[in-house]
């Protein structure tokens, strides 16, 4: 089970864009990537088509899950949660610095 989601506040820890904190955009499991706003930009050539006039874009790139740490959104301390399972049977995400559990507002 993955421990970073879709609109969970990440931070990164290595590469050209350390320390960096962004929101998760898309989850890539099968690739073992996420993709972060505002974070890894890349410049991809594009040729004129009728609706655009083409020219140097700049976008973000997939990165790889190892290299962001998920963000408490109550301590605002980056950490890595340790799942827990309800008494309904529903497991969560709780953070190891404040003990507060971690919910998706998707």
């Amino acid at each position: 089970m993955l421990n970073i989601k879709k609109k969970d506040k990440v931070v990164v820890l290595s590469g050209k864009d350390k320390g960096k904190k962004g929101e998760v955009l898309d989850v890539f499991p099968d690739k073992g990537k996420v993709l972060v706003a505002k974070i890894n930009f890349i410049k991809r050539h594009t040729k004129p088509t009728q609706r655009d006039t083409g020219g140097i874009r700049e976008k973000e790139a997939p990165i790889s899950i190892s290299k962001v740490m998920l963000v408490c959104p109550k301590c605002a301390q980056a950490s890595r949660p340790k799942f827990d399972s309800l008494s309904d049977g529903k497991k969560v995400r709780i953070c190891r610095k404040c003990g507060e559990m971690i919910v998706n507002d998707k």
